[in-house]
Parts: structure tokens; sequence; C-alpha cells
């Protein structure tokens, strides 16, 4: 039994696919200039024609969110000076395409992942990825193709690429992996795919031989290697249990999200684009409690004009048939950057010119989306909720500019909705801690968790060297929590949550409790919360969260919620 993260969940039994990519040897070589730049090109274009490929599947599979990772693939195959550099040397040193490639391409490796900032660092991830099929290409090595997986099996990787990943199939039952966190990629697409996955197995390729009999159980985060009958008989009892609940689970699609004691809370779903609708519609969200506008501009190669904006919103308003969408918008800058946008360079960029502090300074981009937002507004119920707000200065700036078009369009004679909320998010703790003052100007809050609790901690929460750090439990940040809540809640407005602690099924009796009316999160999850909500009784969650507030510690905390609704 090999012990992993439990990374997307489910269980699974299956023959083991062990994918061993081909081991690409350079050796360098003198060649012919004309002939290895040809050479090259050609293996170039196959290179693009083949992550085109992978997008192409996966966008059957994925949403628009996780097809951008292609899109970087895609810029870095056809970026210019990537191939002038290799082409460079090929004519100044004479050397084997191949070779060049390699040596351009380690650098570039190298540079990225030498840089103390965590967006370039991952960055290097994906010029492996891109390079290493260029470099098979190049040497006429065939790179498994995991879309033809004809018979049921889990992948066993040392880790899976993007382009891995998106080429998952309905026989391809789950995967594990050497490497890997919650957050990789590869959990990330896993969820959405809905596959079973175990993460981060350590020596599991030398524990596995390919056709070996696995048990997956992604529960818990085990692998059993050639189990016997007693350990298959168990686990295919935990499978059906699994798929029972989760079967059990679609009578709620409907439901109402309203406690034992008839307190009702609206669940909703996060959505990166309208791809995304029907799967919270499918999972019975009752609205959309993040729209992440970012990816609008990352999926492009220019600012998205107005136009293009107002289609995109008019979708996803509509799509949602009537029920609240609040849209974030552009939260761009920390680890999401734009190819033809150069932001300064700074020490610690998540901390820098990013989010509401570019909008502000460049109002032409802000404009133009709140003009898109606005007009959009007719075609259902909006709100508009601004990121990264550290002073009360900061939102009635950019809640000005919003009046000012609006004001603008109803002179122009377009017609635009008179319900309009505006809010913010509360992810900085100086929001949190002035968060009743805040209320007065605010519509309404979204909390957003993943980052609250890493700014509350002072820990980045993509480093492996600090992760334990990331406490969603820890008293500090659900005072953080509470103190927002009881803000809005003292100003008569609502307070929601669209970080991953919203999904959370530990968290949502402690949430509930403290008052949050608003639970936005995958839309997969959103079934198991609503589960939990109906099991629950407010008041009783209530004193819960009363006597977790006063613990001293996240473990504690937990300890506490499992005793009371396990």
């Amino acid at each position: 039994m090999l012990k992993g993260i439990a990374a997307s969940a489910g269980v699974s039994i299956a023959k083991a696919y062990k994918l061993e990519s081909p081991k690409v040897e350079i050796v360098k070589k003198e060649g012919n200039p004309a002939e290895e730049i040809e050479k090259f090109n050609a293996a170039l274009e196959k290179t693009k024609k083949d992550i085109e490929g992978v997008k192409e599947r996966a966008a059957v599979r994925l949403s628009d969110e996780e097809l951008a990772v292609f899109d970087a693939h895609l810029m870095m195959a056809g970026d210019p000076e990537f191939a002038a550099q290799i082409v460079g040397m090929i004519e100044n040193d004479k050397v084997n395409a191949e070779y060049a490639a390699d040596t351009v391409a380690n650098q570039m490796v190298a540079m990225f992942e030498s840089m103390d900032n965590d967006y370039f660092r991952e960055r290097a991830a994906d010029i492996k990825d891109v390079t290493y099929r260029l470099k098979c290409n190049l040497l006429g090595l065939t790179i498994p193709d995991l879309s033809a997986i004809s018979e049921d099996s889990i992948i066993v990787a040392y880790d899976l690429t993007p382009s891995d990943t998106a080429q998952l199939n309905e026989y391809v039952k789950g995967f594990a992996t050497s490497i890997g966190g919650k957050t990789s990629h590869s959990a990330i697409m896993a969820n959405s795919l809905e596959i079973p996955a175990v993460v981060g197995c350590g020596d599991i390729l030398s524990a596995v031989n390919h056709g070996d009999t696995l048990v997956l159980d992604a529960l818990d985060g085990e692998v059993f290697v050639n189990p016997d009958e007693e350990t298959i008989k168990k686990y295919e009892a935990k499978a059906k249990a699994y798929a029972e609940e989760k079967e059990a689970l679609k009578v709620l699609v409907n439901a109402k999200s309203i406690t034992k004691d008839g307190h009702q809370v609206e669940l909703a779903g996060n959505i990166g684009g309208f791809k995304d609708v029907e799967g919270v519609l499918k999972n019975g969200g009752e609205g959309v409690g993040l729209f992440r506008t970012e990816f609008l501009y990352m999926d492009n190669d220019h600012f998205p004009t107005e136009d293009e904006q107002f289609e995109a919103y008019k979708a996803v308003l509509e799509g949602m048939q009537g029920r609240r969408v609040v849209v974030r918008t552009l939260d761009i800058g920390g680890d999401k950057k734009l190819s033809y946008f150069t932001f300064p360079e700074e020490m610690n960029p998540f901390l820098g010119y990013r989010a509401i502090r570019l909008c502000l300074d460049r109002t032409d981009i802000f404009r133009t989306q709140l003009r898109a937002l606005i007009r959009a507004s007719v075609y259902g119920r909006l709100c508009i909720m601004f990121p990264m707000i550290a002073t009360v200065k900061e939102f009635r700036d950019a809640k000005a500019i919003f009046n000012e078009e609006k004001a603008k369009l109803i002179e122009e004679g377009v017609q635009v909705a008179d319900n309009i909320e505006v809010g913010m998010m509360v992810e900085i703790p100086a929001a949190a801690v002035n968060a009743d003052n805040f209320a007065k100007e605010a519509d309404f809050f979204s909390i957003g968790t993943n980052d609250l609790i890493q700014y509350s901690m002072a820990a980045d929460r993509m480093s492996e060297h600090v992760s334990y750090l990331y406490q969603p439990y820890n008293p500090s940040v659900l005072r953080l929590i509470k103190m927002t809540i009881d803000g809005a809640h003292k100003e008569g407005k609502w307070a929601g949550m669209c970080g991953a602690m919203a999904g959370e099924p530990y968290a949502v009796p402690l949430l509930l409790g403290m008052g949050l009316d608003e639970f936005s999160m995958s839309a997969t999850q959103i079934l198991k919360a609503r589960k939990m909500v109906t099991s629950l009784d407010k008041n009783e969650a209530a004193k819960l969260a009363e006597e977790a507030l006063k613990l001293a510690t996240a473990e504690e905390v937990l300890d506490l919620v499992k005793k009371a609704v396990d």
C-alpha cells in the first residue's frame, strides 16, 4: 500500500497503465544549417499542431479556465524570440537542431526556475512541457497518446502534464502520481473531469508494473498494488457506497438550501466563462458567486473590446436564467500575466500592481469592462465586485467610475438595469478588520479565503515549504471571517464567500454558524454542501462557531467540528 494525497475524490479498481514517456537523449552533432533549420521549422509546426489537437480534444470536457494553459503553451511555441534563439544557434554554431533546442530550453528553464516569483517559476513547467514535445518531434519519437486508451485503466506516472491530463478519456478511471499536491494542474483537472486522483505517492513508479491490478482510494489517499481478493471486495463495496452517495445527492439538485430549523442560504458556483454555466445548473447551483473575468483577457492576444466583453457577460447572464451572477472585475497581476501587457518588475507581485490597483491606474481598461457589464445588466441579475480592495477610498474611487459610466450609457440612450449591486472582495486582512466601515459603502461582500488566508498567515499557499500554514480553520482566520460577516449584517448587507473554503464540508457548519449568506464553490461541490446544510440546525451551528472562535489552534477547531457533525 502506498500513501499519497487525495486530490480528487473517488474509488476505482483497474489495471495500471504505466505512463513512461520516451527518453530524450540529445547528442551534439555538426549539422548543415539550412537542413537543420528546415528540420526545426517542421518540428515546431508539428508541435503547434499537436498542442492545438490536445486543446481541441480537451475542449469537450474542460472549462475555458482550464484550457487557458494550452493557450500559454501555444503562445510559447509561437514565440518568435524562442525560435530565433534556436535558429541563431544552429546558424552560428553549426549544430544539429535538437541540440540547439535543448540548450535554449535548458537556459530558459534555469532562468525561470531561479526567479523569486511563483508565476515565473510555474512557467518553467510549461516550457519543459512544450520543449519536450518539440525535442520528441525533432528526434522522431512518439509521445504516448492517452486518448487512445481503450480499456479501464488507472494511470501511474511521475507527474501528469496539462497535455496528458487533457487527453484522458472515459476509460481512464483515475490516476496516481509520484509528485503533486491539491493545487497542481493535474489535481484541478481531475476534479473537473470527476475522476479519482491520488498524488504525491513517492516512488510509485518502481512499485507498479504495467498491467498490475490497482485499487485507488482517492477518499483516503491510498493505492494498493496487486491486492488480495478480500481487499478488492472491500474496495468494491467502498466504490459502490461512494457512487450511491453521489447518485443520492442528485435528488438535491432542485432542493432549496435550507437548514432543519428553516434558515435558507444560497449555494452558488464559481465559473471562468459561459461553458461552465451548464455545470453550475446541472449541480443545482442557485447562482454564480464568482465569474473570473480575467480569462477573457488571458485567452486573448489583445485587451478584449467592449463588444467582445458584452457578448460574454450577456451569455452568462442569460444562461443563468435570472439567478444572481457575481462578476469580479479584472483580477490580473501576481500569478496571472498577459502576453500583450508588460507589468512592472516587482520584488513581490502578489502584493503589488494588480487587480483594482491596476484598474484604478489604467482607467481606460477598467471603464471598457464596466461599460460592457452595465450594458449586459438588462439580461439577468448582475452584481459587480472589485477585487483586492484595501482602503475605503479605493472602493469609493472604483464605484465613482462605475457611476460615471452608467450615467454616460443612460445619456447615450442605452437601456441599463436599475438594480445592479456593487460590492467588493474581502481578501486583505485590513478590509476584514474595517468591514463595518466598508459595509456603509458596498452592497455586499464576497470573502476570498485563498488570499485572505495566505495574507493573514504570511505564507505563500503555493510553496510546499510553508503549506502547513495554509489553515482555513485557524482561529485568526475564522475571526476575520466573522468580523466581515458581522460588518455586512450591521448595515443590512449580505456576505458571501467564493474562496475554496466555502466548499469544504467541515467549514460549512462554521460558516453557517457565523451567518454566511452565500457559499460559492466548484460546481461539483454544491450538492455535497447542500446535503450538509440541510442536515444542520442554524442555532446549533451558531453555538459551534462561537465555541470554535475561543479555541487556540486549527487542529482543535477541526476536531470540534468533526465531533459535532460526523
